[in-house]
């Protein structure tokens, strides 16, 4: 069954129809022709395909496009203001932190994701003190992290990138 919805993506109103059980990353990609998010397992595992849902990080490979009608999608290409990296890209240039760039997308946006959920003060896995502030220190960052996989091992290089946009 076909149904019609809409998607703010990257700030663009983009209506589309299509089966019901399309998901975001297919609609995405293959409906809208937004390649920024990257199909790796399919499965969630991964983080290739990582978005902002409503300035939420998913994986838009476990979310049917139909759930997603009228919200707000914001890939790695639409993190860009006037042409301008997001500090956060920014910080991935400088610090080197990708090699083939197949992950880098979702990792960008998991990033980013994952500063909001810090400034919003929500704990980790790792998060020792419930009650304060977070401290992003490698442990912190590499659990909130641990869904985005790279294969080429730029680890060390992300998680520089991340202590340096937390701390400007």
């Amino acid at each position: 069954m076909d149904a019609r919805i809409t998607l703010r993506v990257d700030g663009r109103v983009r209506p589309v129809a299509l089966d019901t059980r399309t998901t975001l990353l297919d609609a995405l990609r293959d409906h809208l022709s937004v390649t920024s998010p990257k199909k790796g397992c399919d499965h969630g595992q991964c983080g290739a395909c990582t978005v902002l849902l409503d300035g939420r990080r998913v994986v838009s490979c476990l979310i049917l496009a139909v759930a997603c009608d009228g919200a707000e999608v914001t890939t790695a290409q639409g993190l860009a203001e006037e042409g301008e990296p997001h500090p956060v890209q920014r910080a991935f240039l400088e610090e080197d932190a990708f090699q083939c760039g197949f992950c880098t997308p979702g990792q960008v946006c998991s990033a980013v994701g994952m500063l909001e959920e810090v400034k919003a003060g929500h704990p980790s896995d790792a998060t020792d003190d419930l009650t304060g502030p977070v401290t992003l220190d490698d442990e912190e960052i590499r659990e909130r992290l641990s869904g985005n996989l790279c294969r080429c091992g730029a680890y060390v290089n992300i998680v520089a990138a991340l202590h340096e946009e937390a701390e400007s």
